[in-house]
């Protein structure tokens, strides 16, 4: 079976081109084929040296260039020196010229723009379920927010809340029969918020806890006076840390985290997070 070598060409990183041929070549039973992607093509020199390429090695090219200037050139360069070339993109942005009465962008690389926030949105969502409740706490280091407190405080909700808007976050629980993790207090305490509410607000989320897993609204857990100890060593903890307090009493999540962006963009500016 003669093999082929398939050149993607693209102005951005080609994972469309690729992706496409892929599951065009799905159809095909031990193809011997082979997908080159040549991406971030700027350049004339750039579409020369593919079309040699695929002239020597009898191969063929695939692309998804935008740019008006670069795509006419690659399917002339083709043509020329007899190279089969399949422009996946220049019939339909034909049409959509003339149907839509707008011109295209012709910027490589707009789409993966386009949906790169959408992507860092889901990678800081996977974060904070990576590092709810105090796993991996050797990661702590990567988390461009750790929030601390006693249990049923709203740790989790409010790291959800935030993952969504593309920070990665992670939580501590606090408990007086265990110190807490030592990598806390090395991390840059600036990204530490410490969780503070009203004790009778917080015996009414434990003794709802309770009920919902049918053990009733009394014991320890819900018991104000072991509450107000659980928060007085939070409290302890906090001023060792040098950890920021929030009180999240009668607040909206939306609002808690709106206080937190604050503070850490004030603190860190562009620095604040890590990703570009």
């Amino acid at each position: 079976m003669a093999s082929l070598t398939i050149y993607v060409v693209s102005g951005g990183q080609g994972n469309s081109g690729k992706q496409l041929v892929e599951t065009t070549l799905a159809q095909f039973t031990n193809a011997d084929v082979a997908i080159e992607v040549i991406a971030g093509v700027r350049h004339g020199a750039q579409l020369v040296s593919v079309v040699k390429r695929a002239q020597n090695g009898d191969g063929l090219i695939v692309h998804t260039l935008v740019d008006p200037d670069l795509r006419s050139r690659l399917n002339e360069l083709a043509q020329t020196h007899s190279v089969t070339c399949f422009d996946l993109q220049g019939m339909l942005l034909l049409y959509l010229t003339r149907r839509l009465e707008q011109e295209p962008k012709g910027e490589p690389g707009l789409y993966s723009r386009l949906r790169e926030s959408y992507f860092k949105r889901i990678e800081a969502i996977e974060f904070a379920v990576d590092h709810d409740d105090g796993k991996r706490v050797d990661e702590l280091h990567m988390a461009e927010i750790i929030l601390v407190g006693v249990s049923r405080v709203g740790k989790t909700p409010l790291s959800m809340y935030l993952s969504t808007h593309g920070w990665h976050v992670a939580n501590v629980p606090l408990f007086r029969e265990m110190p807490p993790p030592s990598q806390l207090f090395v991390v840059d305490h600036q990204r530490v918020f410490g969780l503070l509410v009203d004790p009778g607000e917080l015996v009414s989320f434990r003794q709802y806890r309770h009920q919902r897993l049918g053990l009733g609204a009394r014991g320890s857990y819900s018991d104000p006076k072991i509450l107000h100890e659980e928060l007085d060593y939070a409290r302890e903890i906090f001023q060792r840390g040098h950890f920021s307090i929030v009180d999240v009493t009668d607040k909206p999540i939306e609002e808690s985290a709106e206080e937190i962006v604050s503070r850490i963009t004030h603190r860190l500016g562009d620095q604040a997070m890590f990703r570009d």
